[in-house]
């Protein structure tokens, strides 16, 4: 993948059930999630969107999993040039190291890490010739926007601007909640970065998902077991969206069109 510094190329959902989430996300954003995927060393599952694309996968957790302390969630990959050089990059400006640089035969290379505010995210150097199309701004099925919410904003923003080149060329003042900042890097807008109310949930990255109706998209969270924190509620631009938590409490969000 030639995609540019710094720009996610991947989504991945940790679950405790694939068979569980794959029927509650099919309905509620219109995905094709793969069955029976599970091998030898793991269970891992392609997501993708009504036309075929792939816009990120489902990875079951296994008991060393958790007893390592994984827990269902949602996770991106930003692609890096190069994912040693990123890792030691990121070390310096406070990042931890989950899980150091390895690599995947036929997929390539990655390493999962922890932002100076705790919050993980992986990096990878993919080896397929094609480029990634998991994030599209206004594609169908596809992450459509990428939400930090962080215990020290100004820190988050300095670490993403030295390790991955990102921009911040516009921000929208939320009253009390401070400053929402949108994000740029490689020319494209791929989402913003808040401060977390003192109230709010955990400091997380949450993905935006587009769905081609988001009241059905609310009907089917509630009728599978999921929790509607937010909305339907309108957006800058026009479009509508839901916060949601999954039925293992994996906290995503849904986008689609306003009315």
């Amino acid at each position: 993948m030639a995609n540019p510094h710094g720009t996610p190329i991947w989504y991945e959902l940790m679950t405790a059930d694939p068979d569980a989430a794959k029927t509650f996300y099919d309905a509620v954003v219109g995905w094709k999630v793969d069955t029976g995927a599970a091998n030898d060393d793991m269970d891992y599952r392609m997501i993708a969107t009504a036309n075929g694309d792939n816009t990120g996968g489902m990875l079951k957790l296994d008991e060393k999993m958790k007893e390592g302390g994984a827990r269902p969630g949602w996770f991106f990959y930003l692609g890096v040039d190069d994912v040693d050089a990123a890792v030691e990059k990121a070390k310096a400006a406070g990042a931890g190291v989950m899980v150091p640089p390895w690599t995947i035969d036929g997929v390539g290379r990655l390493a999962m890490l922890r932002d100076p505010q705790g919050i993980p995210f992986y990096v990878m150097r993919g080896d397929s010739p094609e480029d990634s199309t998991a994030f599209d701004r206004t594609g169908m099925g596809k992450c459509n926007w990428n939400e930090l919410t962080t215990d020290d904003q100004q820190g988050a923003l300095t670490f993403y601007a030295e390790v991955f080149g990102w921009d911040y060329p516009e921000k929208m003042p939320m009253g009390e909640m401070g400053d929402y900042v949108f994000v740029e890097v490689a020319g494209q807008r791929i989402g913003a970065i808040m401060q977390r109310p003192k109230d709010g949930p955990p400091a997380n990255w949450r993905f935006y998902f587009r769905s081609p109706d988001v009241d059905a998209a609310a009907a089917a969270v509630k009728q599978r077991g999921g929790t509607v924190l937010n909305g339907p509620m309108e957006v800058p631009g026009g479009d509508r969206i839901i916060v949601i938590n999954d039925p293992e409490g994996a906290n995503a969000g849904v986008v689609g069109p306003g009315k």
